[in-house]
């Protein structure tokens, strides 16, 4: 059983997504500043254009600034001119929770960090094509490691 477990807590690209203890998530959290941690904690939203990766066009991995999983590639960023940074796909779909956001008035899909709950921002069904899908992130969310995306 143990076994089995602990393979299930691994992605298919080679991650783990065993969920942080209590302990560890607080001490990452305790290096975020005060913008970082009202969006990847408290689910809050940056102001559209004026997140620090929206224009960022070099090729790399962008991962959760908290637990610093990898969840999108720079191949998969395009512009959706919605002033926030956009993906049409995750760097491993095992790596994104999907929930339920039926706040403001309307229904959506908030997108987090499997492996420690982080807040990303939405995923919308008005994407370009291969998915068709636009994962809408907060820049403060994520940091970007430049270099080879594989």
């Amino acid at each position: 059983m143990r076994q089995v477990e602990s393979a299930m807590a691994v992605s298919a690209s080679g991650y783990s997504l065993a969920p942080l203890s209590g302990e560890e998530r607080d001490r990452l959290a305790s290096r975020l500043g005060e913008e970082e941690r009202r969006i990847l904690l408290h689910h809050g939203t940056e102001h559209p254009f004026c997140g620090g990766l929206l224009d960022n066009k070099e090729i790399g991995v962008y991962v959760c600034r908290l637990c610093g999983l990898p969840l999108f590639q720079s191949r998969a960023k395009f512009d959706s001119g919605t002033g926030w940074p956009s993906f049409y796909e995750p760097f491993d779909k095992d790596h994104i929770v999907y929930l339920r956001d039926d706040s403001l008035g309307m229904v959506r899909t908030e997108v987090r960090c499997k492996r420690c709950d982080g807040h990303l921002g939405h995923v919308f069904p008005d994407g370009p094509p291969p998915s068709g899908l636009r994962y809408c992130l907060n820049s403060v969310a994520m940091e970007f490691v430049p270099g080879d995306e594989a």
